[in-house]
């Protein structure tokens, strides 16, 4: 009784320590003290700014935690002005409202996975451990495999089952569990001690025990034992673990199942110098680097009930830095040099300066530095705190020359002994046809670093009269006679199919031009072409100088060879005109209240709205004739026949007007009512019919759209209303009687401003009269539009205070006539 209790006890003591080791091996991180914030790059600083974000960190709280893992107070000045670049450029939002929010209600929410971001923040900054992620890996638990043949030597115990098959001329088939004295009882047999043997050995028992038994085992009968059940261990894991306690595994555990449930080794444990106790003796060391350099787990032994596994403090760690493929913090062992952890390191980078290393060493009380040549790498010892850091190598060439532009292989070449200007066109396949031969430059560097240029004639060194010996780093450039002048082009407008700039060719004629713009467009006037050519000796003192020379031709449709010969020169304009008499359809459309709405082709330049109307068989007894309306675009309504006229510029004209009214109309809908507005052309439909063909019957215009509507029975109220909605028409009501209707004024409505949109397009405006608004009247069908009022400008105390003094000083003078007329 008193030994369990002891065993208690000391159960209780170890997960006591192992929980305090836990939080001292969590609170354990690593310094930043030697972090350099101008060697971080914008993509580091920026992960620090959303690793913060997401575990609530302001920039001020990620500041002050950098120096709580040690950085200066210089450095820590570097990173917050660094944070607050990144986010001016990126326009990331901070987190110090929601943290304001959080101080107000004196409440900050956190659980573990934001805790465990707020401590890792900075991690990424300090050396790895080689070798410590294998234990924190899920997908690396190394879990037995527990539905594996039973392997020969696995030690039976108790609480163990064996799997006892007897087959061939006897049959049995028996399942007996290993009692806690290590006994399996055979029926009809007896017992057999199995407890501490193998399966192998535990097998062979079990035949002889059969075979003494009368059964004929290796006779005609055969005996098969294997595991069933297999039985639970318990296992100590202590030391420099990050979860150390006892835990409860299969039988088939190995170290590393055990370590990987006790989250290895902690920040200070070893991983090289792993202990397996058994008996109160040590009968197995553990190197991971083994497993992780070589594959090697000769050392990763299955583990028995009771064992211990000590995971003790690290002796000796360096850390290896730059240009190798594995920075990382190393454990070194004794005996072991420099050459063996750039072996665990797995080697050098391509870019790596392998003839030296530097080192970081403790020497005393202060550092200082060494560099260890390629030759003692295998006799250098590594020693406690060294940091070894592998430079890249220099980002130049010792024997490069460049040559570019007009050869046939541009780039970089080798500069071989003796190698001349010459031998390096050569090597370059030569000049292209169309280099510039009467000079080249070689860019060359001097002493100094400084350039010079060096200037030749390509035609002596093709002809071998003179040669220029190269030097590393020089360039040699030759020019395309192409990039010393501008992009020869022509141009053709007009009646073509395919208007544009092309380029220019020596002896291009009109007539080639015309064919790479597709030949002629349907209507093109074959007798009147223009082309306009740059002039370059224009009197600048005359106003009356040209600008160009205009050239007129004439060529025939089929555009044959010879028609017109007139030779095109860089820069030339080619315009074609339409025939005077060509014309193409237009189309108008009626619709509503007549006899034959739809679209009609006008037949006449002259044709008239009245014409229209009639030609659709007249009004229906129903037509409105007060609200017929004419829709008619913007570039009929400019006088502008679209046949005619470049729709692209007046479209893109449109377009600047909409950008306009955005800016005085707030409401997208309002601006989009107001440009549709634009498009309808006010009209006394009742009076053109009266007195057709008179002033106010228009002439039609291609895309005109007449409407003649139904009696209008109600009124829309739009804009700055409390309920914008449509009334019913009442000849009693006034202009204020329908915005009542409508729920009455919004209170930034302007009154003054109101306006009436009636059926046939006509807009009415409210007038001034001292300080009373007339408005206009409202007709059935007509639209009520309420603006809103502009934002004050200035203060508006002082304009209120302006107002008055001016009312006083207007009053005044109107009792000072009075009175002078009495």
């Amino acid at each position: 009784m008193n030994r369990i209790n002891l065993n208690a006890i000391l159960l209780i003591l170890l997960i006591f320590c192992g929980s305090i080791k836990t939080v001292s091996a969590q609170n354990n991180s690593q310094s930043i003290s030697s972090v350099n914030v101008d060697d971080l790059s914008d993509q580091q600083i920026s992960q620090f700014i959303q690793q913060g974000q997401a575990a609530g960190l302001s920039d001020a709280q990620i500041v002050q935690q950098a120096q709580s893992r040690g950085m200066s107070a210089g450095q820590a000045q570097k990173l917050q002005a660094r944070i607050q670049s990144i986010r001016e450029k990126s326009n990331m939002s901070s987190q110090s409202d929601n943290n304001d929010v959080g101080r107000h209600l004196n409440y900050t929410p956190q659980n573990a996975d934001t805790t465990n971001a707020q401590s890792n923040l900075f991690d990424s900054l300090t050396p790895k451990i080689f070798g410590a992620d294998i234990f924190k890996n899920k997908n690396s638990s190394f879990e037995p495999n527990l539905k594996l043949a039973t392997p020969l030597n696995y030690i039976v115990g108790p609480n163990d089952e064996l799997d006892i098959n007897v087959y061939g001329n006897s049959i049995a088939n028996w399942k007996l569990t290993v009692s806690a004295e290590g006994n399996i009882n055979i029926p009809g047999i007896g017992d057999a001690n199995v407890s501490g043997k193998t399966i192998e050995q535990a097998t062979a028992l079990i035949k002889s025990k059969l075979a003494a038994n009368n059964y004929a085992v290796g006779h005609g009968t055969n005996v098969s034992v294997t595991l069933g059940n297999i039985r639970s261990i318990n296992i100590i894991i202590i030391g420099q673990v990050v979860k150390p306690g006892t835990y409860t595994l299969p039988s088939l555990a190995t170290v590393f199942n055990a370590l990987y449930v006790a989250g290895g080794p902690n920040y200070n444990g070893s991983l090289r110098q792993i202990e397996i106790i058994r008996n109160n003796r040590i009968i197995r060391h553990l190197d991971v680097y083994d497993f992780l350099v070589k594959g090697d787990q000769k050392d990763n032994i299955t583990l028995q009930d009771q064992d211990i596994v000590r995971v003790p403090t690290y002796r000796t760690r360096v850390e290896l830095a730059g240009q190798v493929k594995i920075p990382a913090l190393f454990e070194v062992l004794p005996g072991e040099t420099l050459q063996n952890i750039l072996t665990y390191a797995g080697g050098f980078t391509d870019s790596a300066y392998t003839a030296r290393i530097e080192v970081s060493q403790i020497n005393d009380q202060q550092k200082r530095i060494t560099d260890v040549l390629e030759a003692d790498y295998n006799n250098y010892i590594p020693l406690r705190g060294d940091k070894f850091t592998v430079s890249s190598i220099i980002n130049r060439y010792e024997n490069r020359v460049t040559i570019t532009g007009a050869v046939f292989k541009p780039g970089e070449y080798e500069l071989q002994k003796g190698l001349t200007l010459y031998q390096l066109i050569t090597n370059a396949a030569g000049l292209t046809e169309d280099a510039f031969t009467d000079r080249g430059t070689i860019t060359r560097l001097k002493p100094d670093n400084t350039t010079e240029i060096i200037s030749f004639n390509l035609k002596d060194i093709e002809n071998k009269v003179t040669d220029i010996p190269l030097q590393r780093e020089d360039v040699v450039s030759i020019s395309s006679i192409w990039d010393l002048r501008d992009n020869y082009t022509v141009t053709i407008n007009g009646e073509v199919r395919r208007p544009g700039r092309f380029a220019f060719a020596d002896n291009m004629k009109v007539e080639d031009l015309i064919l790479k713009a597709g030949g002629f467009a349907e209507g093109a006037s074959t007798k009147r072409i223009e082309v306009a050519r740059r002039i370059s000796n224009s009197d600048p003192e005359s106003k009356s100088s040209a600008v160009a020379q205009v050239f007129s031709i004439d060529i025939g449709a089929d555009i044959k060879p010879g028609d017109a010969n007139f030779l095109l020169q860089p820069f030339d304009i080619v315009s074609v005109y339409s025939l005077p008499g060509f014309e193409k359809q237009k189309t108008v459309k009626i619709e509503g209240e007549v006899l034959y709405p739809g679209s009609y082709t006008i037949k006449n330049k002259n044709e008239k709205i009245s014409d229209l109307v009639e030609r659709a068989g007249g009004l229906t007894v129903f037509a409105d004739v007060e609200g017929g309306s004419l829709k008619r675009d913007n570039i009929a309504i400019l006088g502008l026949d679209k046949t005619k006229t470049d729709s692209a510029a007046l479209t893109h004209e449109q377009i600047t007007r909409s950008n306009r009214l955005k800016q005085v109309y707030n409401d997208s809908t309002n601006t989009a009512d107001q440009q549709q507005r634009n498009d309808f052309v006010g009209i006394d439909l009742k009076n053109i019919l009266k007195n057709p063909g008179s002033k106010i019957d228009l002439l039609l215009e291609d895309g005109d759209e007449l409407r003649i509507p139904k009696e209008q029975q109600i009124v829309r109220v739009n804009g700055l209303v409390l309920y914008p909605s449509a009334v019913v028409y009442d000849k009693t009501k006034s202009f204020n009687d329908f915005v009542s209707n409508a729920g009455g004024y919004a209170p930034r409505a302007l009154k003054s401003g109101a306006y009436v949109v009636y059926p046939n397009g006509t807009v009415k405006g409210t007038r001034k009269f001292l300080f009373f608004n007339i408005h206009p009247s409202v007709k059935p069908g007509s639209q009520i539009y309420v603006p809103l009022k502009p934002a004050p400008v200035g203060n508006s105390l002082q304009t209120i205070l302006g107002l008055t003094t001016g009312l006083a000083s207007i009053g005044a003078i109107i009792l000072g006539i009075l009175s002078l007329n009495k």
